[in-house]
């Protein structure tokens, strides 16, 4: 049980370093689309994916898994700025509700985009291992 609070500490503190540097790295568009959040979820779902493909066909052991996909992926994404960023791009300007809308479903779309092909890569295996 400690291991494991141990690995989520860990891989939460290197995500979410992960996720600064995007946010200090990626510039948002000139009309406020947060787009470091908006990579930063949808990276997280892609690679949350693959980690989940990998574990499924067992060539990640439980405790990468929860590294990675519990720990790392969960200080990297992060729904609060998620929301936030919607938030603030509705009360930005008159187009700002429209622009938020674009935000989320730009976001939605991507991160079940990621997922899906995260998923398809990290289940994928060598001959042998089908």
């Amino acid at each position: 049980m400690i291991n494991l609070v141990i690995l989520v500490f860990v891989g939460g503190a290197l995500g979410a370093m992960a996720r600064e540097f995007l946010m200090l790295g990626v510039p948002d568009l000139s009309d406020g689309f947060p787009m470091a959040i908006l990579v930063a979820n949808v990276v997280a779902a892609f690679l949350l994916a693959v980690v989940t493909g990998l574990h499924k066909r067992r060539a990640v052991s439980d405790d990468v898994n929860t590294l990675v996909g519990t720990g790392i992926m969960g200080g990297l994404s992060t729904f609060s700025s998620f929301v936030y960023g919607a938030v603030v791009l509705m009360t930005a300007s008159a187009s700002g509700a429209a622009v938020a809308i674009l935000y989320v479903l730009v976001s939605l779309v991507l991160g079940y985009g990621a997922v899906l092909l995260g998923l398809k890569l990290g289940e994928r295996g060598t001959p042998e291992q089908r």
